[in-house]
């Protein structure tokens, strides 16, 4: 499996939900996309090249779902579609093809748009070294602090994931924001890592993005790829993790993107997909 595929996986099931896509014990290579709010579920090969190479679309699968005759095949036709229209040779399409199948769904029925799309917001220890360093205050004018929108808390093994986020318009932001939280909150700038990734349009059509693991290696970079897949803009997740004494190998990775997408949830920053399905489900009844 490529790095590309790997992270593509981690980040799809961060977005939608675990268990969106997963891999088929019958084939290697081969997984199963559940679009969110569909009653169909599809199986799509991935051959070693991808994404150099586009996936194949080889089918539909069961999953006990109710769905109307004729659904499994015309969502089938219609991903198939999809994928056509957004993939680019070099580059992951999946969470593009997810997306592209809510809007034609949405085309034929407009309450059957199942995919939700992600909008910006209008005001915009032992797998890793923590290191509690020395803060400097950065003085906000009171009633202007930064204003952060936390997930719940995800606790695994005794570790503790918490994310927030929040509507940044520079680098220089962006980081005064980190500072002041770990100059303001004791138990936060106590904690095993502190995660952060931003990004950030700027004038004559500039974009700035970074991110830091603080630590927690290749973790920054994870969250900054979530971030590109939602095509979120001006604004900053940071994801802190108390370590609980055991390790969680490559499982922290996807927390952490959990913690954040929830932050992003919360935030109204993207749509909850169980929120969107059930509101489909309660449209279609009508």
């Amino acid at each position: 499996m490529s790095d590309e595929l790997r992270d593509e996986i981690e980040a799809i099931n961060s977005i939608y939900g675990d268990g969106c896509l997963l891999s088929s014990s019958d084939d290697v290579g081969t997984y199963i996309l559940t679009p969110p709010g569909e009653s169909s579920s599809l199986l799509i090969r991935f051959p070693p090249e991808y994404p150099a190479v586009p996936p194949a679309v080889i089918g539909t699968n069961s999953t006990g779902r109710s769905g109307k005759k004729g659904d499994a095949a015309r969502e089938l036709a219609l991903f198939c579609q999809a994928l056509g229209n957004v993939y680019q040779s070099g580059s992951v399409c999946l969470f593009d093809a997810i997306e592209e199948l809510g809007r034609l769904l949405g085309e034929q029925a407009p309450e059957l748009q199942g995919a939700p799309s992600p909008t910006i917001h209008s005001d915009q220890g032992a797998e890793g070294d923590g290191d509690e360093g020395n803060t400097q205050m950065v003085d906000f004018a009171p009633g202007n602090e930064p204003q952060w929108i936390l997930s719940d808390p995800i606790v695994e093994l005794k570790s503790t994931f918490v994310a927030r986020c929040a509507a940044v318009s520079s680098a220089a932001e962006a980081e005064a924001f980190v500072q002041h939280l770990l100059a303001s909150d004791k138990k936060v700038r106590g904690a095993t890592h502190n995660i952060t990734a931003w990004r950030i349009k700027g004038p004559n059509n500039t974009a700035f993005q970074d991110c830091n693991d603080d630590g927690e290696t290749a973790a920054g970079g994870r969250l900054l790829h979530l971030m590109q897949l939602m095509d979120l803009w001006n604004v900053m997740v940071l994801v802190t993790r108390w370590y609980g004494g055991h390790k969680l190998g490559p499982r922290r990775f996807a927390l952490i993107n959990q913690a954040a997408r929830d932050s992003f949830v919360k935030a109204g920053l993207v749509t909850d997909p169980a929120n969107a399905a059930g509101a489909k489900k309660r449209g279609s009844n009508k």
